[in-house]
């Protein structure tokens, strides 16, 4: 008889707690094998396919798309070894949780958590008990009117795992949506709910209302409105203060003078416009990491910045020389990449991060490059291993591929994370200078501005000239200005003149 067993969202590493559901890849009664990818996440960092360790029939989905789901959470239930949905139907309810209350014997399955990510060490085995105790009778399956948010009652073989709400979601991931959409999670008693006054009878039964603001239900309240009777226009049926005002708007006008309505010489006062609703974007997923960074690194990292402006005509001429002796081509960024990791080399402080607990200044040894790239889920930050030991070309061909991959979205978190440097060309916007934020736990960053025709004096005489700004943000406890302006005069010579890279090559 085929065992229903449950496989729940791992740890993708890096740090990360929670992954948004962007597409099933299978569904409920289809067949999946040992290792197959049943579903695609996107993380802070990137777009993960998640295989299940798993070989056998699919009895339940956990959670839509769109939805966040924590580590640890149920993707979904496997009955294993069932090759059809009859087989998977008569699957015993609980599965594995049961197997473990009773020391059963060890999963079986592949073991591997992520494709790429290595194989997971056996984890301690835990009892965990049924709803009802171990033994009692299992909760109907849902029905199509209960089922899974937006799976349509897929949930089959059994009683939900424990934790699970009745959406198929855990309970901290109820939770926090819950508290994202501002629909109470259990009994809660505002006035909305009480009767209005001078009314008779008991209150009526409590229902679920959808409703964040504070105005909104003293909009209510003054008005007499029943919010329960409110149809939201918001997220997930959120009630807006102007889903209030529309059903102000639909009672019977007060007499002029009634409690309540303020009046000018004896007339009504004039209807107040509606003020239009904020919209709210949730600080989650990428942007939710690039806040959180960006807010710590500001708090942790006493920052200065300087800047210089730079004749880069003779660099675009270099560039071109290059290029026209045959491919690959050499992009300006890559000659950038090469410039600074030229200069990092002479100033090693740079290429450093401070260690807060032990009270250390730690001095890399290896420059991984970091670069930012913006696409359309915001920008994010490729990394360029051992930049150090590449030329012009090999910084190229490599910035090329995780631009592409940044782009589609296929980064693994390993690109996107351990750099020690960030080079930031910002003159893609269309912007001269900048004071970016250091990239947490870095020390330094390297901004570039837009390259313009600018006049210019060379040799004592006044000439259009491409001009480049440049500006350097870096981490005042690793070094003085000294070594900062050292670092950025070397950039700039290096811009102006690129023979002068020939000393290192």
């Amino acid at each position: 008889m085929a065992e229903v067993r449950e496989f729940a969202l791992p740890d993708l590493g890096e740090g990360l707690t929670e992954a948004t559901i962007t597409a099933w890849m299978v569904g409920v009664g289809e067949v999946v094998a040992v290792d197959q990818p049943v579903v695609e996440v996107e993380t802070a960092k990137a777009m993960v396919e998640v295989p299940c360790p798993y070989g056998g029939v699919v009895t339940a989905r956990f959670g839509a798309e769109g939805d966040e789901v924590p580590v640890g959470a149920p993707l979904v239930t496997v009955a294993v070894g069932a090759t059809s949905a009859q087989e998977a139907t008569a699957a015993p309810a609980g599965g594995a949780a049961a197997e473990q209350a009773e020391g059963g014997a060890e999963d079986e399955g592949s073991g591997n958590v992520l494709v790429g990510y290595g194989t997971q060490a056996p984890t301690a085995r835990r009892r965990r008990r049924l709803r009802g105790g171990v033994g009692a009778p299992a909760a109907p399956a849902p029905t199509a009117g209960n089922g899974l948010r937006g799976v349509g009652g897929e949930a089959t073989g059994g009683s939900r795992p424990q934790g699970v709400g009745p959406q198929g979601e855990s309970g901290a991931g109820a939770a926090v949506r819950g508290h994202e959409r501002g629909v109470a999670a259990g009994p809660r008693h505002d006035r909305a709910d009480r009767p209005a006054a001078g009314t008779d009878g008991p209150p009526r039964p409590r229902a679920t209302v959808a409703v964040i603001s504070p105005l909104v239900r003293r909009l209510a309240r003054e008005n007499g409105i029943d919010l329960r009777d409110v149809t939201g226009s918001g997220p997930d049926g959120l009630i807006l203060r102007g889903d209030v005002e529309r059903v102000v708007g639909r009672m019977p006008e007060r007499e002029p003078g009634a409690v309540g309505e303020e009046t000018w010489e004896g007339g009504p006062a004039a209807p107040v416009p509606a003020a239009p609703a904020a919209s709210r974007v949730p600080l989650r997923g990428l942007r939710g990491a690039v806040a959180e960074k960006m807010s710590r690194s500001r708090r942790e990292i006493p920052e200065a910045t300087a800047w210089v402006d730079a004749d880069a005509t003779e660099l675009l001429a270099a560039r071109r020389a290059m290029n026209a002796a045959g491919a690959p081509k050499i992009s300006l960024l890559a000659l950038l990449g090469r410039i600074t990791t030229a200069a990092l080399a002479r100033y090693p402080e740079l290429n450093s991060t401070v260690d807060l607990e032990a009270r250390e200044v730690v001095h890399l040894p290896a420059v991984h490059l970091g670069f930012a790239a913006q696409t359309d889920r915001g920008l994010v930050v490729p990394v360029v291993r051992d930049a150090h030991t590449l030329g012009a070309e090999g910084l190229s061909r490599e910035m090329s591929r995780l631009t592409e991959s940044a782009r589609a979205g296929t980064l693994a978190p390993a690109e996107l994370t351990g750099g020690t440097f960030t080079l930031n060309n910002y003159g893609v916007f269309g912007v001269d200078g900048s004071t970016p934020i250091i990239n947490h736990p870095e020390a330094a960053m390297l901004g570039v501005g837009r390259i313009v025709d600018k006049p210019w004096a060379v040799d004592g005489e006044l000439a259009v000239r491409k001009v480049v700004q440049l500006s350097f943000t870096f981490d005042h406890r690793v070094c003085d200005g000294g070594t900062a302006g050292g670092f950025l005069r070397y950039v700039a010579d290096c811009v102006e003149q690129p023979a002068v890279l020939l000393r290192t090559l």
